[in-house]
């Protein structure tokens, strides 16, 4: 009795057909397929039967929904016939692809007939039935075989993932130490900026003290290089003193203006500083200045009540040491924190102004620091003068000595052999003039009369004396240096304020990025001889130079430097602006001319003449071609008494044409 056979047994059966047919068969596949296909389409056409009649009876009667209970019953097994359906196309498709892409037994390029037949080793199946190696056995070795050939090959997938995978996290550990070294070298190069940047900062400030045109922040900025006592800086601190006043006094004798300038150079200085000294300095000049802007704005609205208050607590406030302001801002807090009614607009306002004054008290006790430390090496710098003085003063005196000595030995040699007097050839004959005449005394005024009557052994006696106390002594003060005095007219003439102001007006334009400053005047070796020098006092006129730098892309420099690592730069073009208000002769303009010198072929002197009362004046520039258009910046004119001759160079100008161009000049 055979056991019933269920119908996915069915299914998995025809599936196995299909495999076969796909992968090895080449007889009945042709008539197997197309059965497939009947049956299909049968299926296909009862299914489209059915629709249609279901759709042309249509209705809602007691057998239409009889129908739909059983067609809901019979959901499960038209699903299952659904993916049979499906898994039968799907089959059909996979073959028809391996139909197409595979070779046919009549068509291959190896001529082979038997190409859809499995391939079998007649020989080697031979050979091993002939070593006594049965079918069996044999298949069982190649299964083994072709198992270690796939643990074998799993092996190596294992490994070549994890070799991959070692390689990612090798790149990504590469990649993120690149990163660091980048990010460390980058706030390296920042820090420096920082630093560079700060340092000019403050070069500015000197220079611009040194120039007479400081602003409120050089004062500031000069102050506070001497928080640290720093011996380096002695020779470039030459000529600047600081202020003796306390810091936050500046803002006295500043207008609302410049005011607001101070608090934009003040948040500059605060974003570049990097000591905690020097931070906590500009915070509390950050304090004051924010606390001066308040009361420049609000002083138009302020009453006189309110600035009576305001008075009330300044005086309150001042002279008081940061410790003790510290404790009246704890009693404040804990006044306006207990909840009692009191004042709050005027304890708050207090509180204001007392972070304002220990602002004030720290700057105060910051620049006693500094104060003290800038005497402090004035003291060293003045003893390490005297010290030398003193060094210089000893060799002298000994050398005086020695000199003295060998005077006297030769004198009393000279003496004791008796040796006669000097030949007339060598000594002078005597004249009455050689006498000094006598002075009467009576004839004197009564104050060189006062004088005492010192004869020649007294005066060499006290002479001595002092320099042995000097000698003694371990400390020479340092004289006072005689101030320069500067010859100054006495009726002061609108041509030096004409001059001043005209300086001022091209000193407060501000450099190009490529402009930097040109005062560097040439002496003239053979001055002009004035006929004027009688009437009118000769001078130099006052200018304001710039030279424009840049790079020239050459293709030499193309080829050795790039963005990144620029060439050298040279100069490629001057401003010149000489001041001359007070001419004599208003009707001739300013004259320039060049002068080339023997022996230097890389500069000229350009020189400059104007006429009395000015003297003529020279700068050495660069020996080349210039630019007379005015589209290339060229620009010669004289005008409200300045005259302004901007040039620049011809780029690469050939050797010939230079030539040319100082000829025809």
């Amino acid at each position: 009795m055979t056991a019933p056979v269920s119908e996915d047994d069915v299914r998995e059966a025809e599936r196995n057909e299909h495999v076969e047919l796909i992968g090895f068969g080449t007889g009945d596949d042709r008539d197997d397929r197309s059965r497939h296909r009947h049956v299909r389409e049968t299926e296909d056409a009862d299914d489209h039967s059915r629709r249609r009649k279901d759709r042309s009876t249509g209705g809602y009667g007691e057998g239409d929904q009889k129908e739909k209970k059983r067609k809901r019953d019979k959901s499960e097994e038209r699903r299952a016939r659904r993916a049979e359906k499906k898994r039968i196309r799907e089959e059909d498709e996979v073959r028809r692809v391996a139909e197409l892409s595979v070779y046919s037994a009549t068509d291959n390029p190896f001529h082979d007939v038997h190409l859809g037949q499995q391939f079998r080793w007649h020989k080697k199946a031979e050979k091993e039935r002939k070593q006594g190696l049965s079918l069996g056995e044999a298949q069982r070795r190649d299964a083994v075989r072709k198992q270690d050939a796939k643990e074998e090959l799993e092996r190596l997938n294992r490994r070549r993932a994890a070799r991959e995978v070692e390689q990612r996290l090798r790149e990504e550990e590469e990649i993120k130490m690149q990163r660091l070294a980048e990010s460390a070298q980058m706030s390296d190069w920042i820090a420096k900026d920082g630093e560079f940047q700060l340092q000019q900062e403050r070069a500015r400030a000197a220079i611009r003290i040194k120039e007479k045109r400081a602003k409120a922040i050089d004062f500031l900025a000069l102050n506070l290089r001497y928080v640290h006592a720093v011996e380096g800086e002695e020779e470039v601190d030459a000529g600047l003193e600081i202020d003796l006043d306390e810091p936050y006094n500046i803002f006295d004798n500043l207008s609302p203006d410049q005011v607001e300038e101070l608090h934009d150079d003040l948040e500059r200085y605060l974003s570049l500083e990097d000591s905690d000294i020097n931070i906590d300095f500009w915070t509390n000049m950050m304090v004051v200045c924010k606390d001066r802007l308040d009361r420049n704005r609000n002083s138009q609205r302020m009453g006189e009540a309110a600035a009576a208050v305001e008075t009330d607590i300044n005086l309150l406030l001042s002279g008081k040491s940061y410790e003790h302001l510290a404790v009246l801002q704890k009693q404040i807090q804990a006044k306006l924190a207990s909840g009692e009614p009191v004042d709050t607009d005027y304890w708050e306002n207090l509180l204001k102004k007392l972070l304002v004054w220990k602002a004030k008290a720290k700057l105060k006790s910051l620049h006693e620091v500094i104060v003290r430390n800038r005497l402090e090496q004035l003291r060293k710098r003045q003893r390490d003068e005297a010290l030398q003085a003193q060094e210089e003063l000893l060799a002298g005196v000994a050398q005086s000595a020695v000199r003295g000595t060998a005077d006297t030995r030769v004198i009393v040699s000279a003496t004791a052999q008796g040796e006669p007097e000097i030949s007339g050839q060598y000594v002078e004959p005597y004249d009455r003039s050689m006498s000094p005449t006598l002075i009467d005394i009576t004839k004197l005024r009564s104050d060189d009369r006062e004088f005492d009557i010192v004869t020649e052994r007294n005066e060499t006696r006290t002479l001595l004396e002092q320099r042995r106390a000097v000698t003694a002594s371990r400390y020479v003060p340092k004289a006072t240096q005689a101030v320069p005095q500067v010859e100054t007219p006495e009726v002061t003439s609108g041509a030096d304020v004409a001059s001043e102001a005209l300086y001022r007006a091209e000193a407060e334009r501000e450099l190009d990025e490529e402009e930097e400053l040109f005062n560097l005047e040439e002496d003239i070796a053979q001055p002009t001889s004035y006929n004027w020098e009688d009437k009118y006092r000769p001078r130099k006129p006052r200018y304001f130079n710039r030279v424009h730098t840049g790079y020239e892309w050459n293709k030499y420099n193309q080829t050795h430097y790039d963005v990144d690592n620029p060439p050298p730069k040279v100069v490629q073009g001057y401003k010149f602006n000489i001041f001359y208000p007070d001419l004599i002769d208003k009707s001739k303009a300013p004259t320039y001319k060049i002068v080339k010198v023997p022996g230097n072929e890389d500069t000229v002197l350009l020189y400059f003449s104007a006429g009395p009362p000015y003297e003529d004046i020279a700068f050495r520039i660069v020996n080349r071609e210039w630019e007379f258009s005015h589209k290339r910046g060229f620009r010669s004119s004289f005008d409200r008494g300045c005259l302004s001759l901007w040039f620049n160079f011809r780029r690469n100008p050939p050797v010939l044409s230079q030539v040319n161009f100082y000829r025809s000049l």
